[in-house]
């Protein structure tokens, strides 16, 4: 397997997050967004859309941060990190659409104003951002984590959500008052093979 990625992108840390978590043995090779490596032909032939990251394995290209966590896990077995049961596994992707949805358009596009420049309206996505994270910290009161499917280990649903609600603070949006989601991040950081995602001095972290 081959990881392309960037070391600021939370959609890569994903994927290269859960790679560790499952030891995989694999190869990762960094893409110059600065440079437009993502805008290659090389690239674009790997992903029309050029974002990373994407995933080869063998003659397999994934490309999109959640297909990538169903792929890995899918491939692996790893049915604690993705029940087979038709209740459990739409509780899992109820979380990755949020992961695509909500915090997309919440913190991780707080953090794309300041990490990257994006020019999106700064109050309207912090505010997304404590909407989300309101509904998260309210979900995590009974249960270490996010989907309800009254299990005790996490699943790529948590995956899906951490490297941006992580990163969060670099975008302004401040995770003081949310004791139930720094409790779960704390717990997503405690398990073995964890790798940080990658933090700049932006934000509240300037």
């Amino acid at each position: 397997m081959k990881l392309y990625h960037h070391p600021l992108s939370g959609h890569s840390h994903r994927a290269r997050l859960f790679l560790h978590l499952l030891n995989i043995e694999h190869d990762e090779e960094e893409v110059d967004l600065a440079a437009r490596g993502h805008k290659s032909p090389e690239f674009l032939r790997l992903n029309r859309f050029g974002q990373v990251p994407v995933l080869v394995d063998g003659e397999h290209v994934i490309q999109d941060s959640n297909a990538i966590l169903v792929y890995i896990a899918k491939k692996a077995g790893a049915t604690q990190w993705l029940p087979e049961t038709p209740a459990e596994a739409a509780a899992v992707q109820r979380w990755l659409s949020v992961a695509a949805g909500q915090i997309a358009f919440g913190p991780a596009a707080a953090r794309l104003v300041t990490v990257f420049g994006s020019k999106f309206d700064v109050d309207e996505v912090i505010a997304r951002a404590h909407a989300v994270l309101n509904v998260i910290d309210d979900e995590l009161q009974s249960r270490d984590w996010i989907a309800d499917i009254g299990n005790a280990h996490p699943t790529i649903a948590d995956i899906a959500l951490y490297s941006y609600i992580a990163g969060a603070p670099e975008g302004n949006v401040d995770l003081s008052g949310y004791r139930n989601v720094l409790a779960w991040l704390a717990r997503i950081e405690a398990l073995p093979g964890f790798v940080p995602f990658q933090q700049t001095a932006a934000g509240l972290r300037a």
